[in-house]
């Protein structure tokens, strides 16, 4: 998966390419989603996956996502959790989310919208974009995160996040370029 700024005469943007690859982007500031629960991007994909499915392991793919993530609090964890984030901060030398919300643009069309990843039932992925009919074109989307969550969870969910962007072809081996423009929060 490569990363790399791009710009064209009036601006500059992130290009993402994967390759039977997945890795992100994290953005290293966190937020108070909270004080600013609206998220706002402008991103494209110039192409979908012909095995892509949200339904399948081996179909988890995406041309583009945009993670919300929101940071585990040991200190409002329940003993279960404690022992399994205490165990994933030694292996990893840091404590994982704590939960995510992916917005996806999903190859394939669903009549639903919100669905639990095939990896975690800590991670809710909410499809804004399927299909073809919108490839190769820049679209903005705004979402406000808590509404989303708590939609997706049934909860409310921790105040602290960060932003993570993903193009991933691990599970389908496939290949595909997208574009952020930007990305906002706001109140």
């Amino acid at each position: 998966t490569l990363y790399t700024i791009e710009s064209d005469a009036d601006n500059r943007y992130l290009k993402t390419e994967s390759d039977g690859s997945a890795s992100g982007v994290i953005y290293s500031k966190e937020f108070n989603a909270n004080e600013f629960p609206k998220v706002r991007w402008k991103w494209r994909v110039e192409n979908i996956y012909k095995k892509g499915d949200v339904k399948t392991k081996e179909g988890d793919d995406y041309p583009l996502r945009v993670y919300i993530a929101f940071k585990y609090d040991p200190e409002k964890a329940n003993l279960m959790d404690r022992i399994k984030y205490n165990a994933a901060k030694l292996f990893y030398g840091y404590y994982p989310p704590h939960s995510a919300i992916s917005y996806i643009w999903s190859s394939k069309e669903y009549q639903e919208n919100v669905f639990t990843s095939r990896y975690t039932d800590k991670a809710k992925m909410i499809i804004l974009e399927q299909g073809s009919a919108n490839v190769g074109k820049w679209l903005t989307e705004e979402v406000n995160i808590l509404e989303d969550y708590r939609s997706a969870f049934g909860s409310d969910p921790p105040s602290t996040a960060t932003i993570v962007i993903m193009n991933d072809s691990d599970n389908t081996g496939e290949k595909a370029i997208s574009f952020v423009d930007y990305i906002e929060v706001s109140r």
